[in-house]
């Protein structure tokens, strides 16, 4: 089969397009602005990418269009169509669907499906969970919204029958306003929490419960729905209904199977209250610790022991963009360094922060300053609906500095509060000049940000080496 997929260098379209190319098909595709490092990586499976959506690939006659949700019925100001191949495909009768229904059709019938579903760290735990499928032996397929780094892929079809798959609540397509996880039909769900995000199609938290629900709705009598106990929200989405066996993890009480005992880099992992492995590795932060729970809590479901598990987070080295050390620069007998991080929802951007600070004190650097530097890129952060919770996700930070360019608010506003621990910068190179210049030995500087950030990370490494 040749497909042709629309919007193929996003993070979930470009894995859908390696494990198509792995079974076998023919795989094109095409986007605006074929960028690294999906463009790269596709280009190594031997997958001819083309740049635009020009009408004219009509011509390459696939067996299928394979949709993204980038795609719209959009027009430009001179009311020509902002996706032309669309159109044509619309024109013609030509077949297509979307990303999440090929993948159900083609790659996960058959499979035991094992969903991970959040608003936050839904990548780290799939990831985490997939590496503790690994190293149980079970070769599971996976597709990830990231590149683990005990993989150095994003995607795979596996040999076994598991297949863990990273379950996004954004919408399937233009033509299909479902979340992407319906498609899925998991026999393992985890719910690892679930706020309000996504302000461009969700109206409020009620409508992303309505649709964890349709979720949870999909898993048989004989799955597990694996829950953050800690979560209002996850309480009202069960409360709808829900006829699958139930297994909460993060918290002491009762109806809680699954618990943490001991400090987030080392604990023992406790199942109704006796404890059943012990994790310790390189993470920190309490959010990654919930996602460990969950990630054995899930793994159980499939058989692998909770030691076991436990025992193979212990060499687990995460995901790519998640507080990944870019790089170090020596400054006044110490040394400033650089993370870059995914960070972009004003509670994954506390939480991160968070982690660090109580990192660093662990280890006896309380005088080591953070300083966050961060873009309100995601759509429901440009639209300004979370401005006003950033001080408080800012908490931790030392100094905080804000690329406001393109936004439609004003972030100096909304991070007055802060005062003089605030900066609000236009301009990435000005925004370069200003960390370098407030950067001093034992500073740690995140970058936070869903998209590449215009290399601000390579950037402030040059100028801080420039510096000195």
């Amino acid at each position: 089969m040749h497909i042709h997929i629309l919007g193929i260098c996003g993070t979930f379209m470009g894995g859908v397009a390696a494990l198509a190319r792995e079974a076998g098909h023919r795989v094109t595709g095409c986007d605006a602005g074929v960028y690294p490092p999906m463009s790269d990586q596709l280009r190594a499976l031997g997958i001819d990418l083309i740049e635009g959506f020009d009408a004219d690939q009509m011509a390459l006659a696939p067996d299928m269009f394979v949709v993204g949700n980038v795609v719209s019925r959009a027009r430009l100001p001179d009311g020509t169509p902002k996706f032309p191949l669309m159109e044509a495909i619309l024109d013609a009768g030509a077949p297509y669907t979307s990303g999440p229904q090929w993948l159900a059709e083609h790659v996960l019938q058959g499979r035991h499906v094992l969903a991970v579903a959040g608003t936050h760290g839904k990548t780290t735990t799939t990831s985490m969970l997939a590496w503790v499928l690994e190293r149980a032996g079970r070769a599971p397929g996976f597709l990830v919204g990231g590149v683990p780094l005990d993989f150095g892929v994003s995607a795979r079809l596996g040999q076994g029958p598991a297949f863990v798959i990273e379950a996004d609540e954004y919408d399937t397509a233009f033509f299909d306003k479902r979340s992407k996880f319906v498609h899925y039909r998991p026999r393992t769900a985890i719910l690892n929490n679930l706020e309000f995000d996504h302000a461009d199609i969700f109206d409020d938290l009620a409508a992303i419960e309505r649709q964890f629900h349709h979720l949870v709705r999909t898993v048989p009598g004989t799955g597990r729905v694996v829950v953050n106990a800690r979560e209002d929200s996850l309480r009202r989405v069960l409360a709808q209904g829900c006829w699958s066996e139930v297994s909460r993890f993060g918290t002491d009480g009762p109806d809680t199977e699954w618990s943490a005992r001991g400090t987030h880099d080392a604990f023992d992992v406790l199942h109704r209250g006796a404890p059943v492995g012990r994790v310790e590795w390189a993470l920190s932060g309490e959010h990654n610790q919930m996602n460990a729970l969950a990630a054995i809590a899930a793994a159980d479901h499939v058989g692998v022991p909770p030691a076991e598990a436990a025992a193979a987070l212990g060499s687990f080295r995460n995901v790519r963009r998640r507080m990944e050390l870019r790089g170090t620069v020596a400054r006044d007998g110490g040394a400033v360094t650089v993370y870059d991080d995914f960070a972009h929802h004003p509670t994954a951007i506390r939480t991160t922060l968070d982690g660090l600070r109580r990192k660093l004190d662990g280890e006896g650097h309380r005088s080591d300053r953070i300083m966050a530097v961060f873009e309100p890129r995601s759509n429901t952060m440009k639209l300004g609906t979370m401005a006003a919770q950033l001080p408080w996700s800012l908490e931790a930070a030392d100094l905080s500095f804000c690329h406001s360019g393109g936004l439609g608010w004003d972030a100096a506003s909304a991070l007055a509060p802060m005062g003089d621990r605030a900066r609000v910068v236009d301009a990435i190179e000005a925004l370069v000049a200003q960390v370098a210049a407030a950067a001093r030995a034992g500073d740690h500087i995140v970058c936070m940000s869903n998209g590449g950030f215009g290399g601000v990370h390579d950037k402030l490494l040059a100028a801080l080496r420039a510096r000195d």
